[in-house]
């Protein structure tokens, strides 16, 4: 039997993350490649429906990833953010699944050790929970 990778889908804010992403790609720094990125403007525009939407489709974990609370590009998109994935916590345990499946980080655009870091504690983290019982598998 093979060995559980879990499948992550990470929302990151175009500014902050997915520009840590990047520079950790062209830095050749490592990190796990079963997280698929999703590129958005703001962590604040990371609607808790799309993070339900990827665990029911199959991710195993979901990492929300924006810019350093006061560094936003909207102003207030990060505090919003945290503020939607607090209340999200409760709906995943109606759901019957573990509040670490979902992780909300901040990370500057110049922190791609920090990207890679995240990415793996997330990955481990989601190994010792095993996979997502209520997605069906995605199979890519």
């Amino acid at each position: 039997m093979d060995e559980f990778e879990p499948k992550i889908v990470g929302f990151c804010c175009r500014w902050c993350a997915a520009s840590a992403a990047d520079l950790a790609g062209v830095s050749r720094i490592e990190y796990p490649s079963n997280i698929r990125i999703i590129r958005v403007m703001c962590s604040g525009a990371v609607d808790p429906l799309y993070v339900i939407r990827a665990l029911l489709e199959g991710a195993d974990g979901v990492l929300i990833a924006g810019c350093h609370p006061g560094d936003c590009h909207y102003t207030n998109g990060n505090y919003r953010a945290r503020r939607r994935m607090a209340v999200l916590t409760s709906v995943l345990k109606d759901l019957g699944l573990e509040e670490e499946r979902v992780r909300v980080e901040w990370i500057g655009a110049d922190e791609g050790k920090t990207f890679a870091k995240t990415v793996k504690n997330m990955r481990d983290e989601l190994k010792k929970l095993g996979p997502n019982r209520i997605g069906r598998r995605w199979s890519v």
